[in-house]
């Protein structure tokens, strides 16, 4: 496998990813019409933790994390580095000694479509990291691969300096030219919701709110007591 190593590619602004930093996974997906995300298999190493930034990404043979050690020269302040595989690998392709190199770059963590170790030192150090797997598997330095070309990880695809939002529901990817609208797009969907919690707090229903009496008619679903039920013998 031949490859690329790609430099300066175009990345979303600064303002933009900055917008996107109060939100979370679930907000920004929604917001965007339930797109991005990366799937529930990618879990967070760590609790409570959320991370924006734009992504470097990494295309690598399975068991091998040679292309990681490229990428990290191309890394910079306010990156994500995303990393996959040509065919599927749960072997840990990355651990503290990246993480350190990383760190020292300004990068914000790391999302893995593989596996990942050190997972306690990573902690430690305060490194935010997803991942598919944990397993201290290691790997070899032998084989060509690209970075900072477009990826696809769990069917969404990922253009270096789109915009990668992580916390503890998962990952989401946000095309760097709809960054600043996603972040509008949140704004509003939290104001909703702020409506909506307001309202529930005093005592509203959902059913009432969203004017949900008027589907479970439509779809013939019906009201009955108990005696009722149990004397038809359902």
């Amino acid at each position: 496998m031949s490859g690329v190593i790609v430099t300066n590619p175009p990345k979303a602004r600064p303002e933009d990813v900055e917008a996107l930093a109060g939100y979370g996974v679930a907000t920004v997906s929604e917001a965007m019409g339930r797109t991005g995300l990366l799937g529930p298999e990618i879990r967070p190493v760590q609790q409570g933790v959320r991370v924006v930034g734009t992504a470097v990404t990494v295309l690598s043979w399975p068991g091998d994390n040679l292309m990681i050690h490229a990428a990290v020269e191309q890394c910079g302040e306010g990156d994500v580095l995303v990393v996959t595989t040509t065919s599927p690998c749960t072997d840990g392709l990355f651990g503290e000694l990246f993480a350190t190199a990383l760190k020292q770059r300004g990068v914000r963590g790391v999302v893995l479509n593989t596996g990942i170790r050190d997972t306690q030192e990573l902690r430690d150090m305060g490194f935010a990291a997803w991942s598919r797997a944990v397993c201290a598997q290691g790997t070899v330095k032998a084989t060509g691969g690209s970075v900072n070309v477009p990826i696809a990880v769990d069917g969404q695809v990922i253009r270096p300096g789109d915009v990668i939002l992580a916390d503890d529901d998962g990952v989401v990817v946000v095309p760097r030219e709809r960054a600043r609208e996603a972040a509008e797009r949140s704004a509003a969907r939290e104001a909703k919701e702020a409506a909506t919690r307001a309202a529930f707090r005093d005592g509203q229903l959902g059913l009432d709110r969203y004017g949900l009496r008027d589907t479970l008619k439509r779809l013939g679903v019906e009201y009955r007591t108990y005696e009722e039920y149990a004397g038809d013998g359902s």
